[in-house]
């Protein structure tokens, strides 16, 4: 008898764009920056809990939210390091990401990262490719 196997394989699609973003100050502080200097309404959430801690322990991550309602673009602020170790632990140097969903023009995106960069207690933002983050899963919520 012959049996027919079939494999399925199965890939996740990140579809939305990171931006890593580099400052010394607490996320409420950045958040209130952003807001200002970008015309944003980031607004917190509850915490984004993961069970990627010891022992399959939950880690709670810092997590705020804004909305475009004209495209329906969803702009998440979320704190890499957590109550007990890091979101992307591969990138211990970026304190918090900026993670958009849906559609946001190439213009739009590009300014976003250089009025980013212009605020003084931003140390750094930078695009980066979710494909080639290791922990990449620990971002789909």
């Amino acid at each position: 008898m012959i049996l027919n196997r079939k494999n399925l394989k199965f890939e996740i699609d990140f579809d939305f764009i990171l931006i890593a973003v580099t400052s010394s100050l607490k996320d409420y502080r950045i958040c209130y920056l952003i807001n200002k200097y970008l015309n944003f309404n980031f607004t917190k959430i509850d915490d984004l809990k993961l069970d990627i801690g010891p022992l399959n322990g939950s880690i709670l991550f810092s997590l705020y939210h804004h909305n475009w309602e004209s495209t329906e673009t969803d702009f998440y602020f979320i704190g890499n390091k957590g109550s007990e170790g890091y979101l992307v632990p591969e990138m211990r140097e970026a304190d918090y990401f900026i993670l958009i969903k849906n559609y946001i023009d190439d213009d739009d995106l590009e300014a976003m990262i250089y009025n980013l960069n212009k605020i003084t207690e931003i140390v750094a933002a930078v695009k980066i490719d979710p494909k080639k983050i290791k922990s990449r899963e620990n971002l789909l919520f």
